[in-house]
């Protein structure tokens, strides 16, 4: 339901007999859609089977009634525009953004999402066979959603609310305003992307296609979260060169590159990984070492959401391997590093805080207590945000994202769909 000039708005249709909202039928037919993103495609899209939900997005969009639907076959983007109400033609172009694919680290294929009813707070088994159980001992927020519905898996795949949440709280959205024009609301654009989960969700992003003034990605996680800082991203692959002789023979000649290796990660701060950080901590994390004596390679990520100590920590990585090639020989340790995204708060604070106030005023006239965090991650949003499109990030309902032991609140989904219609009236 949402709040019209103070009566309700029914907002939820009927599905085969039983009440089920919009924002949830579409949402438990979309993660069925196997949307896995690769890394190691050179691809755009990253995959092929990301066209299957994009297709069905342009169909739907059009079947609904909105106006220059357009699909980017080749690249995979869809976007749409949905009119202004009468009286509201004068308004900026509000956006809003998810992305399709899903994360390559756990199976996207065969994903067989169930509702909880009323989730009793304890520990969920998700498959009895294997032995899968969401324990609330390791994922104590669970139990803040007792007594509502909880959308989970069998154990054995992601669900993919992160982003098909945002997917169909966008879509649901979209077909409330067209199928009830009496709404207030100024013109939207929304978009569909791909390769998010792999940082490439911008890179074919037709901006002036796109048309809005300013945006919010659908890419949160709980309900109330609101986010306009994210980390200085980068990557960095260390190439280490070798010098292979018979161990026999290899006193003063043998140059080990996988012992190298394992000297440059020793030589980062401990401390400062993932696995030690929170809130807005930076880190060092090691994504893949693989090596022998001739050759090795380390691929790292470094985030920080301070852009000082961001330059700092490739500096730090950069000097230890000036360090061990002097030590080994020239040529022997090269450093690559590439900045991937930056923290958009550089982009929205100085003069677009006003989207994060529209947004607190909304979620709070819904009972929703705004919850302002960093984001200890990236979204579209911040390539977007430096491009000129500023671009904050509001919460999908789901949580545990990236594994077998993601779940997403229904109930919250549909209290978003209903924060995004109301946004489109600010």
């Amino acid at each position: 339901m949402i709040q019209l000039n103070g009566k309700l708005l029914k907002i939820t249709k009927q599905k085969e007999g039983n009440r089920m909202s919009e924002v949830i039928e579409r949402f438990l037919r979309y993660v069925k859609i196997e949307t896995t993103s690769s890394e190691t495609s050179e691809t755009a899209p990253s995959t092929a089977i990301q066209r299957d939900l994009a297709s069905l997005l342009y169909k739907e969009l059009t079947d609904m009634g909105a106006s220059d639907v357009y699909y980017d076959e080749e690249h995979c983007y869809v976007y749409a525009k949905i009119p202004a109400s009468n009286g509201y033609e004068n308004r900026k172009t509000l956006g809003f953004i998810a992305h399709m694919d899903t994360s390559p680290e756990a199976s996207g294929k065969n994903v067989k999402p169930r509702i909880i009813e009323n989730y009793d707070g304890e520990d969920i088994v998700l498959n009895k066979e294997l032995n899968i159980v969401l324990e609330t001992a390791k994922y104590p927020e669970i139990k803040a959603y007792k007594g509502q519905r909880i959308i989970v898996t069998d154990g054995t795949t992601l669900l993919g609310a992160d982003d098909k949440a945002g997917v169909a709280e966008i879509m649901a959205m979209a077909n409330t305003l067209l199928s009830h024009p009496e709404i207030p609301h100024g013109p939207v654009a929304v978009a569909f992307t791909p390769d998010e989960e792999i940082g490439a969700g911008t890179v074919n992003f037709d901006m002036e296609r796109f048309g809005a003034d300013y945006a919010y990605t659908v890419d949160g996680g709980g309900i109330g979260e609101l986010e306009y800082e994210t980390f200085n991203a980068a990557s960095a692959v260390i190439e280490i060169t070798g010098v292979n002789v018979h161990t026999g023979e290899a006193k003063n000649k043998m140059i080990n590159a996988a012992r190298i290796a394992a000297e440059f990660d020793s030589m980062l701060p401990a401390e400062q990984r993932p696995e030690f950080t929170e809130g807005r901590e930076g880190f060092y994390h090691l994504m893949g070492i693989e090596g022998s004596t001739e050759s090795a390679k380390l691929v790292y990520l470094i985030r920080d959401h301070d852009r000082m100590i961001f330059e700092n920590r490739k500096a730090i990585m950069y000097g230890i391997g000036d360090q061990l090639d002097f030590r080994y020989g020239a040529g022997t340790v090269k450093v690559n590093i590439k900045d991937t995204y930056y923290n958009m708060r550089e982009k929205i604070e100085p003069d677009f805080m006003f989207l994060i106030d529209n947004a607190c005023e909304v979620m709070k006239g819904l009972g929703i207590e705004p919850k302002i965090q960093p984001i200890r991650g990236g979204t579209d949003g911040s390539a977007l945000s430096f491009r000129g499109l500023p671009c904050p990030n509001i919460c999908t309902g789901g949580h545990n994202y990236h594994g077998r032991f993601e779940y997403c609140c229904a109930d919250s989904m549909e209290k978003i769909s209903e924060i995004l219609i109301m946004l489109t009236a600010k």
